[in-house]
């Protein structure tokens, strides 16, 4: 008989919640079922409560309301109806920033909502407290990192702003297009303003946390909206600067598994050293009778993602 896992979480992306009839992606073609998404969620929650052996946290992977709503005037409400759902979870949620939290919030608005899940008293995090990256143990020889995938952005801060200024070069630097939410031409196309980066701090915090469990045997799961392997996502959806976050993690034993969103359709890839990063499809694509949410149970080789409607059921060795 199998040992029992040591660990089991939850997982959701891009919930995307809106009061809002059905509507359509950027492109009009792939439609968007923004008012379904919440009931999604709450069926989601209502799994997950049921599970036994319990769960012990669960990961949203970012977008949890739409941009649509701070056009419409209704963001506080319709990220009250989303952590209302969350709520009734008696375990953590760990949050992502999307680039939708985003359009909604600026990141000193994010930073005092419930979409803040970093521990108070910033020693988890790197110095910039308005970073929202942070790490924990949820068990012996476990840990968690959560990446702030929009450390780097034009979306959410000041335009006076230094990391507004350097980001903004950044991204005029490699995207000379008129809309920045274009790729069109370009040789890397991840440089639109619908995607971020991380900065440098963070990733040297990064560096430093992944020595720390590499010195303790310790297995680590990073958490992000955006993808940092351009095999579990296309070419557009990836971080500005995946391949230093990727650099960071190679130069480490300890990284098993990057959990992201943000690429609606989903992906998978285990590299080149043997980090496996899963995508997890998007809540807010799913048509209204299936989901798009799972369950993960660690085991001491490997982890174990049970898929509910759109997800798949995959076993991950380590």
């Amino acid at each position: 008989m199998e040992a029992a896992p040591r660990v089991a979480f939850g997982v959701i992306a891009d919930i995307q919640f809106a009061d809002a009839e059905d509507g359509h992606d950027f492109g009009g073609c792939r439609r968007r079922y923004y008012r379904h998404s919440l009931r999604l969620l709450r069926d989601a929650v209502r799994a997950w409560a049921a599970e036994s052996p319990p769960i012990d946290f669960v990961l949203q992977l970012g977008d949890s309301i739409d941009g649509l709503n701070a056009r419409r005037g209704e963001a506080e409400g319709a990220l009250r109806q989303v952590l209302e759902a969350l709520g009734r979870l008696p375990v953590p949620v760990h949050h992502a920033w999307g680039n939708h939290e985003l359009y909604n919030f600026s990141r000193a608005r994010l930073a005092q909502s419930g979409l803040c899940s970093r521990p108070a008293g910033g020693a988890a995090g790197p110095p910039d407290g308005l970073c929202q990256a942070y790490h924990c143990s949820p068990a012996a020889r476990l840990r968690l990192v959560v990446l702030d995938a929009y450390d780097l952005s034009i979306l959410g801060r000041d335009p006076d702003s230094p990391r507004y200024r350097e980001s903004l070069r950044l991204l005029r630097d490699k995207n000379p297009n008129e809309d920045l939410n274009s790729p069109a031409g370009l040789k890397e196309p991840q440089f639109v303003a619908f995607n971020g980066g991380f900065s440098q701090a963070q990733l040297d915090w990064f560096d430093e946390v992944l020595k720390f469990s590499d010195e303790n045997q310790e297995k680590v799961v990073v958490m992000g909206h955006l993808p940092i392997h351009p095999d579990a996502s296309d070419r557009v959806c990836l971080a500005w600067n995946y391949e230093a976050a990727l650099s960071v993690i190679h130069s480490h034993r300890c990284v098993v598994c990057v959990l992201a969103g943000h690429l609606h359709d989903g992906g998978y890839c285990q590299d080149s050293h043997g980090v496996h990063h899963l995508t997890l499809e998007g809540v807010i694509e799913t048509p209204p009778e299936s989901n798009a949410f799972g369950t993960v149970y660690v085991y001491e080789d490997k982890m174990v993602l049970k898929g509910r409607g759109r997800i798949a059921d995959r076993v991950m060795q380590f």
